[in-house]
């Protein structure tokens, strides 16, 4: 995953970069559209910016539970993904 951080965005933009080594159209079109709605899942939390996703080997054939996981240690790592405040304080 790629980001740059764009204060001018309202929302994150994301595009998605799945070669044909990820699999037939089909099973790239349903990686997407998983990855399409786990990131929809965190858009709040997402800092604006561009983002560029891809995918390498079976991507189709990962978990939701595990595309979800490693969806997230990506954007931890790229620093774009707000951590929610703590309302106890």
């Amino acid at each position: 995953m790629s980001f740059a951080a764009d204060p001018e965005l309202v929302r994150p933009r994301v595009a998605f970069a799945l070669s044909r080594f990820s699999g037939t159209a089909v099973e790239r079109n349903r990686a997407r559209r998983r990855l399409r709605a786990l990131l929809s899942e965190h858009a709040e939390r997402m800092t604006p910016g561009r983002y560029l996703v891809g995918a390498r080997g079976a991507a189709s054939q990962v978990t939701y539970r595990r595309a979800q996981t490693q969806l997230l240690e990506m954007l931890r790592s790229a620093g774009a993904l707000q951590e929610p405040e703590d309302s106890t304080t």
